[in-house]
């Protein structure tokens, strides 16, 4: 797909300096430009490049003038990141628009489905399935029975999702997703074998979440296990049953959250996080990354470790855990003194 100059210009609100119809069909860094593609320029380090570079047409700043000469098409904006940006995500979305039903792929005639809608082939839909309009589902994705899908939702290949999930507006699914897998509930028996115990529950994930390739996200016991509106999980993150993640929340990947824990909102956990069961962690909360959580966080706590504790704290502590060994040596050379003159 090609798009002019004028064209971009309208969709940032910027202007043309050069020529208007020059046509591009692909991104690329400034340094990288070919013709045909489009860049910005927005970090000084790289300003250089713009008299350099191939790219039909360059977004900058409208405090940018040229000191040399430019082959360059410029749309002048008032942000170039940002507008480079919300290209970025009108080039994605438009790359991602597909319409139709493709064969082979199997809707249960009990399901309803909005306008404008997207399965792809060896799709299964169950019964009595909603999805709302504009959703895009890729093939070779599994969807459950009563499970209800909002507008504009997109889940790309392979993603399963089990029976009684509810899923909000302008989701985003990558591959791999699992949603709605038993929890891990299993009880001691005299013997010592386990029973499993069933987990009837569901899982709810409200408008604007967006779930990385591979994150898997359990079905509650009982009730439901809950991801508010505008969460945000990276790839390979383990939710388990009955946690409940709070708008706005961000978790970076490998991270595991065990059963019952309640996360509130507004918090950024880095990557490799464990969170134990049944614990509360506040709002506006800090974890760094391969932290281990084993009891309740109070809210816009920063912390680290494992256990973990205050960040501060840490950072003072770690300065004599790299020098134990150094420590170590000092105090055995004192008790060697203090012997040594008794």
């Amino acid at each position: 797909m090609k798009f002019t100059a004028q064209q971009i210009a309208g969709i940032l609100e910027g202007d043309v300096v050069g020529n208007p119809d020059v046509e591009v069909s692909k991104l690329s860094k400034i340094e990288e430009g070919i013709e045909g593609s489009l860049t910005f320029l927005s970090n000084p380090k790289y300003k250089q490049y713009i008299y350099s570079t191939n790219a039909s047409i360059t977004i900058v700043n409208k405090t940018f003038i040229p000191e040399n000469g430019i082959k360059t098409t410029l749309i002048k904006v008032d942000d170039a990141y940002m507008a480079f940006s919300k290209i970025l995500e009108y080039y994605n979305s438009v790359k991602f628009i597909k319409v139709g039903i493709e064969q082979p792929s199997f809707i249960s005639d009990s399901s309803i489905y909005g306008e404008n809608i997207y399965v792809g082939a060896f799709s299964y839909v169950g019964n009595n399935v909603v999805i709302g309009d504009n959703v895009r589902i890729f093939p070779n994705t599994y969807i459950g029975d009563n499970v209800t899908i909002g507008n504009n939702t997109m889940i790309f290949s392979g993603a399963k999702i089990y029976a009684d999930t509810v899923i909000g507006n302008n989701c985003v699914l990558n591959s791999g997703v699992i949603i709605g897998a038993d929890g891990f509930g299993f009880a001691p028996n005299d013997d010592g074998s386990y029973s499993k115990i069933p987990q009837i529950g569901n899982v709810i994930i409200e408008d604007y979440v967006d779930i990385g390739a591979t994150t898997t996200i359990d079905r509650a016991t009982l009730g439901s296990t809950v991801i508010r509106q505008g969460v945000k999980l990276d790839n390979q993150i383990h939710i388990a049953h009955n946690v409940e993640i709070g708008k706005n929340t961000v978790i970076a990947a490998q991270t595991g959250i065990a059963g019952s824990a309640k996360i509130g909102e507004n918090c950024q956990i880095g990557g490799q996080v464990g969170i134990a069961g049944h614990i509360t962690i506040g709002n506006n909360v800090k974890i760094q990354a391969q932290s281990g959580i084993g009891k309740n966080i109070k809210d816009d706590e920063i912390i680290q470790g494992s256990p973990a504790f205050a960040l501060s704290d840490y950072n003072k502590s770690y300065v004599h855990f790299k020098n134990l060994p150094k420590i170590v040596k000092n105090i055995d050379d004192l008790e060697k003194k203090i012997h040594g003159n008794s």
